[in-house]
């Protein structure tokens, strides 16, 4: 076991250690702290395919270019912590799904709908909704 060690102190540094440490409890507080908030957050119709969805059309142009950058920067961040929270502390799968939700990607209402789609996701978060008094979430039915 002393060897182990040594050998991984010999590549990775014990400040890099704690450091990812610390990340791993800060990434973990903060997504159960804010996915709830934007799950419960979302219309009820938010994942529903048939209902087209647009963001910040009545904007200024200028302005709607850069709250897609923005968007889709905080999308990355998402995307790579949950995936990062696979084998972290952390929940994973809701944190990826906000982060595909924020991205703009060709056939991204697909996949989103596919991830919630899921029984045990839909359950958890309809069961999340429900626990604040906000509807469950509508799918479109299967074609």
């Amino acid at each position: 076991m002393n060897e182990l060690y040594l050998y991984i102190q010999q590549w990775i540094p014990l400040h890099v250690l704690i450091g990812f440490t610390i990340a791993s409890i800060v990434g973990l507080i903060g997504s159960v702290i804010t996915i709830p908030i934007i799950l419960i957050r979302l219309p009820a119709d938010y994942f529903d395919t048939r209902i087209p969805r647009y963001w910040m059309k009545d904007h200024h142009p200028v302005l709607r270019i850069i709250g897609l950058i923005l968007k889709n920067c905080v999308g990355s961040v998402f995307l790579v912590a949950g995936f990062i929270m696979l084998f972290l502390p952390g929940q994973g799968i809701l944190t990826m799904l906000i982060g595909i939700s924020l991205l703009d990607f060709p056939g991204k209402r697909g996949l989103e709908a596919k991830i919630v789609g899921r029984p045990g996701i839909l359950k958890a978060i309809n069961a999340m909704r429900h626990k604040f008094h906000k509807p469950p979430l509508i799918l479109a039915p299967d074609r």
